[in-house]
């Protein structure tokens, strides 16, 4: 209670007082707010305003007696022996008044000195404290009404009565600031935090969820409260027993333990202490910072309540299309209401619920008002919001637009550009962006790694990806599932055994028990590699150990592993062995074989299965790149005429080595200009043709077609 006002007085006069330049002088100087305020006067080059006739606040009797009275000031504090006798409420209450009243003195006399200006407190609060010691502090408007004051005059009385109206609300809402701190940290509030941060939900949100839970129980308690005032009257009406009303009331009090914020309206003498007469020193301006601070965050402002002619602009905005501007409705607006930014804020919820599209534009708009002060948070948040769309382009227009206003980017500015360049698969600018997070002295967490280990997978670099894995595990972050699936997924397509096998012991090792897809993930990097020893092994193991069944994937990679060695009796016993076990080879396994005998230039053979892949669903793309291969090497130029247009068809699926193994068949059939069509094709996809390629086109136009005759020309 002691630094009660000196906790109140720089943030106060910083808000309502001191303009821009002066209000670097109160925070920093330890001169007294009373200086301050004529030093604040002279570095904006104006000069104080003259008292204004209709405050001429004191009679004449008590102007002559200031000087004398400044004297006094130090006499304020009661004797020690009365200190257990104050009451805390009236000392709070003046406190506040001494604050506050201290401005209207300094406004109407600026030329006093602090001294005079104290000694004009002190009277004030002295005859403040007599009319409340007569009967309350609501009848003395009504007493001087009657009778003028010989001390006081009528203008003051009024500017007291007023001040004090605005002391008791604001002792109101610290009292409300208290009992939401408390339900802040109840027990209930808690949980759901706790709760909500284990499905994810963190930062912004997770806040502002906590204040509505906390605010919904405070008017929850303060309905009980009021339904518990009301049985009391009634019961009291009835009974007509005072004594027993007034028990009922005190044992309400000490049930709720709370205090009440009313001035106390009682006769007789008040013990109180005067706290504010000395603002001298410096340090209470910076624990008075650091409080006001403090209460902004545990109970932030509530948005204004908006009414007439604001409500219908506001509804006008949300009735706007996301084609139409919001200027001049979002003028209008800020003329009506003087929004501050929690008033923003408010507006922007409505939109993103109710128009996601609008809410973007908005948003653009408002982080140029003043009135809304954007910090790096809000053009976070709307970067954020374009990540979440897709929107590249626009998340990094606001960054530009962020660093061209001087705001440098923060920890979350950093992460969301993770998270945005990873999910859209551009790995440099998500190397930039993690690099920074952590020059910044930040580790990242787990949802940063998850997005650059996946940015890492789909930029072709699952080893760098790997080592980003071990730097969480030694950093005691478990890996998700996810993880490592995508990296073992990452090095089968690309045949890394070696880093396959790595991922694989890994996921056991952490507990992932082996599943049908790691198994076909394995095997998958063995068939391209072509180890069909290694492939067998894993084959076997997950049939017989770990109990799953093979399916159509699996059993064709093994296939494609014996494929690579031409080990065709070994592949064929395989799938012998598979029938009788009642396994019916799918697409997968029948597109591997024709392939292989396509290869093999055994077009009976592979015509023979084409026609059990047909039962099952159309063939694969590169069962037809097979077939025209295999029909041009064989000399059945219309078969593979009609495999090749079926391929062209589907020309931006292929890959180089796609192109160039039908360039290689066509020119071994003596296609040449088909050939050289297809090689055309390959160059506008953007796919570089190596040098065999550039050698055997060159040949085939430069030799005779008979030198190309590679096999029987018709069956």
């Amino acid at each position: 209670m002691k630094a009660f006002f000196y906790r109140r007085a720089a943030a106060k006069l910083r808000s309502t007082t001191a303009p821009p330049v002066a209000t670097m002088a109160l925070v920093h100087s330890p001169v007294s707010p009373r200086r301050h305020l004529l030093n604040a006067a002279s570095l904006e080059g104006k000069k104080p305003e003259t008292p204004k006739p209709v405050l001429n606040f004191f009679s004449s009797r008590s102007l002559h007696s200031f000087q004398d009275n400044a004297l006094m000031v130090s006499d304020a504090e009661p004797r020690a022996e009365d200190e257990e006798e104050t009451d805390e409420t009236m000392n709070e209450f003046l406190s506040r008044f001494v604050h506050k009243i201290r401005g209207k003195l300094v406004e109407v006399y600026p030329d006093c000195d602090k001294e005079t200006i104290d000694a004009m407190l002190l009277v004030i609060c002295r005859k403040v404290v007599s009319e409340m010691e007569k009967g309350g502090i609501d009848e003395m408007l009504d007493s001087v009404s009657k009778e003028q004051s010989l001390d006081l005059s009528q203008d003051l009385w009024k500017t007291i009565w007023q001040v004090s109206q605005a002391v008791l609300e604001d002792m109101r809402k610290e009292m409300r600031k208290e009992q939401m701190k408390r339900f802040l940290q109840s027990e209930d509030v808690k949980y759901m935090c706790h709760f909500a941060s284990d499905i994810g939900i963190r930062g912004d949100m997770l806040r502002e969820l906590r204040f509505k839970w906390a605010r919904e129980q405070l008017e929850e308690s303060e309905f009980y409260q009021s339904l518990d005032i009301l049985r009391e009257e009634i019961v009291q009406q009835e009974t007509g027993a005072e004594e027993k009303g007034a028990a009922g009331a005190d044992a309400r009090g000490d049930d709720t333990k709370q205090k009440v914020v009313t001035l106390p309206q009682r006769r007789g003498k008040i013990k109180y202490k005067i706290y504010g007469l000395d603002l001298s020193s410096s340090k209470w301006e910076e624990v008075a910072d650091r409080i006001h601070e403090a209460e902004r965050y545990i109970a932030p402002e509530e948005p204004k309540e908006i009414t007439g002619k604001c409500k219908m602009v506001t509804q006008k905005i949300l009735n706007l299309k996301e084609e139409d501007d919001p200027s001049p409705l979002l003028a209008e607006w800020i003329e009506l209401l003087r929004p501050a930014k929690i008033d923003w804020l408010a507006l922007l919820d409505k939109l993103r619920d109710r128009n996601p599209g609008l809410y973007f534009k908005v948003a653009e708009i408002i982080l140029d008002e003043e009135t809304f002060d954007a910090n790096c948070s809000d053009y976070t948040k709307l970067m954020d919001h374009y990540a979440k769309e897709n929107r590249v382009e626009d998340a990094e227009r606001i960054l530009r637009k962020m660093t061209e206003k001087g705001i440098d980017p923060d920890v979350l500015t950093s992460t969301v550009l993770v998270h945005l360049y990873a999910k859209t698969n551009n790995l440099d600018r998500a190397k930039n962006a993690f690099e920074h997070l952590r020059s910044q002295g930040i580790k990242p967490d787990i949802g940063v790694y998850t997005s650059m280990i996946m940015a890492y997978v789909n930029g072709g670099e699952p080893k760098s990806g790997e080592l980003l894995m071990r730097e969480m595990e030694g950093r005691g972050i478990k890996p998700t599932k996810e993880i490592y699936m995508e990296l073992l997924k990452a090095f089968a397509q690309r045949g890394h055994i070696d880093g396959s096998q790595k991922m694989f012991t890994s996921m056991n090792y952490a507990g992932f028990q082996p599943s049908l897809e790691m198994y076909a993930l394995l095997l998958e990097a063995y068939g391209h590699v072509g180890d069909p020893d290694q492939a067998k092994s894993s084959f076997d193991e997950m049939r017989k150990q770990a109990g799953h069944k093979p399916d159509d994937r699996c059993t064709a990679s093994v296939i494609a592993a014996y494929e690579k060695k031409n080990l065709l009796d070994k592949a064929l016993a395989l799938l012998l062995e598979l029938e009788k076990e009642g396994f019916k080879p799918g697409i997968a396994t029948y597109s591997v074989m024709v392939d292989w005998l396509a290869k093999l230039l055994l077009v009976d053979e592979a015509e023979q299965l084409l026609g059990k892949i047909g039962e099952g669903g159309s063939p694969p793309l590169k069962l037809q790149i097979s077939l025209c291969d295999m029909y041009a090497r064989a000399g059945l130029e219309k078969k593979a005429l009609e495999a090749l247009e079926i391929v062209e068809n589907k020309k931006e699926m292929l890959t180089a080595t796609n192109f160039e193994r039908i360039i290689h068949g066509l020119l071994a059939g003596r296609l040449v200009q088909d050939a050289i069509r297809v090689h055309d094709q390959m160059q506008k996809e953007g796919f570089p043709s190596s040098e065999t390629l550039k050698v055997a086109i060159m040949a085939a136009q430069a030799m005779p077609r008979a030198a190309y005759f590679q096999g029987p020309r018709s069956r």
